[in-house]
């Protein structure tokens, strides 16, 4: 797991997972691990640091079940 740096620039969760794990739709790792619900990063105003777990290549696309309930 390594930390990043986000600003409101990156948008998205979907953004960061695209650029940091090579697949936008692996953002519900990000937000897990950050105990985030949301992939909107609008409410941030400076810059924040988040949490970015390894790359996965095994996981398949998409939100498994139970995932942010």
């Amino acid at each position: 797991m390594q930390d990043i740096i986000v600003s409101a620039a990156d948008i998205s969760l979907f953004h960061v997972a695209a650029r940091e794990l090579g697949n936008a739709s692996q953002w519900w790792r990000i937000a897990q691990v950050n105990g985030m619900t949301d992939p909107d990063l609008g409410w941030i105003f400076e810059t924040v640091v988040l949490k970015v777990p390894a790359v996965e290549s095994d996981l398949v696309s998409g939100l498994p079940d139970g995932v942010l309930e």
